[in-house]
């Protein structure tokens, strides 16, 4: 199962390296944080109510934004956002119905209203269900149309196998490009930015690019409309953020870097949204176009293009071994040093605990302790499972 390869090349060895970040206002993203929000209460609510899990996946959800009165000390929302979650899943256990419409939309609300400011979910959302409780094949008849509870899977059930064929991968650490991409976001983004900064919207993406030792970033941030009154004042409060982020990026020890904010602007189109998002304004999102598990979309790295967000968390190894490889990549450099990959591979029906291929690159691990780890992490999925349905998981 273990293939342990020593190779310490790196991305940092590249003279050129590219990164994005589409932040968790961006539809994108958005579809991501509304599919696995929407698994999460979904699971939950069966183990409340029947102590298992119907099988289910939710990683088909789109998002087609609304209609928006934009301009400067207006913003207001004139048509709700729609969202489409296709998928399959249990309507009941029995003849006992499992409320997948509220639970879909409590979902979707709970997810816009963290990452938009004034989101009224009464309002400015529609939630419709392409969700079907169809049977595959091969499959019995209690998949998606379970008789009673015993047809439900437990927490932590033994004997799970993997629901698709999948390959997932890992590494650590991040490089520094990687680290200053997603910090930014995570600043821009962050509770005591947007309480210091309340005029300034969600839907941020950070682009970076390093040749050598030299950064360029490109960071798009919106404002709020109806906060932004003339566009000097735009100017102006475009100018205080910029600094404040060029400072960021210089106490990560990067000193060689250009920063170039809200590109649309150089046409003199200032950056506005009505609540924080150009989901306002039309925008569409799609689970799965976004960032990668670790927060990054990093086209110079080996990379899964899996989608884990909304898929079950029992047995969908595209979702379980996603975060495991990444998790095990950090692990194992944390303990052994240098620059760690991990590669997971699973066909269907494999048992959870033994994918058919593990392949780690480190260059000085121990062989026998590296074995043990890796032993141990894959016969952990019942607890990262557990995990994703009690706390969840940041998959995006």
């Amino acid at each position: 199962m273990l293939s342990i390869e020593r190779d310490s090349r790196t991305v940092e060895d590249l003279p050129y390296e590219l990164v994005e970040r589409k932040g968790v206002g961006h539809p994108d993203t958005m579809c991501d944080a509304m599919a696995e929000r929407m698994s999460r209460y979904y699971s939950q609510h069966c183990l409340k109510e029947f102590g298992g899990v119907a099988h289910h996946w939710f990683d088909k959800v789109t998002l087609y934004g609304g209609g928006a009165d934009v301009d400067f000390g207006r913003g207001e929302i004139t048509a709700p956002y729609r969202v489409k979650v296709f998928g399959k899943g249990a309507y009941r256990v029995g003849s006992t119905e499992i409320p997948v419409h509220d639970i879909m939309f409590r979902a979707a609300a709970d997810v816009l209203s963290e990452v938009t400011t004034g989101f009224d979910p009464g309002r400015h959302l529609v939630v419709e269900l392409g969700i079907v409780d169809h049977q595959g094949s091969g499959r019995g008849v209690s998949r998606y149309q379970p008789a009673s509870a015993a047809d439900l899977v437990p927490l932590r059930a033994s004997g799970l196998v993997s629901n698709d064929t999948n390959l997932l991968h890992g590494y650590a650490p991040l490089s520094r490009l990687e680290t200053v991409v997603l910090g930014l976001e995570n600043l821009v983004n962050g509770a005591d930015f947007k309480k210091r900064h309340a005029d300034t919207g969600w839907d941020v993406k950070v682009f970076g690019s390093r040749r050598r030792n030299t950064f360029s970033l490109v960071v798009n941030m919106p404002f709020l409309a109806a906060d932004i009154e003339t566009m000097d004042q735009y100017w102006a409060r475009k100018s205080v953020i910029q600094q404040e982020l060029e400072a960021y990026v210089a106490s990560l020890g990067i000193q060689d870097a250009q920063m170039l904010m809200n590109a649309t602007d150089r046409n003199g189109r200032p950056y506005l949204t009505a609540i924080g998002s150009v989901a306002d304004t039309g925008d569409v999102g799609v689970v799965g176009r976004g960032n990668r598990v670790n927060g990054l979309i990093t086209p110079m790295r080996p990379m899964s293009i899996e989608a884990p967000a909304g898929k079950n968390p029992l047995d969908h190894t595209g979702k379980i071994y996603n975060v495991m490889a990444t998790r095990l990549a950090r692990e194992v450099h944390e303990r052994f040093g240098g620059p760690s990959q991990v590669h997971i591979f699973t066909s269907k029906e494999a048992p959870l605990e033994a994918p058919d291929e593990v392949v780690v690159t480190s260059p000085d691990a121990d062989e026998t302790a590296l074995k043990e780890l890796v032993e141990k992490t894959v016969a952990s999925s019942g607890d990262l499972t557990a995990e994703l349905i009690e706390t969840g998981i940041t998959l995006w």
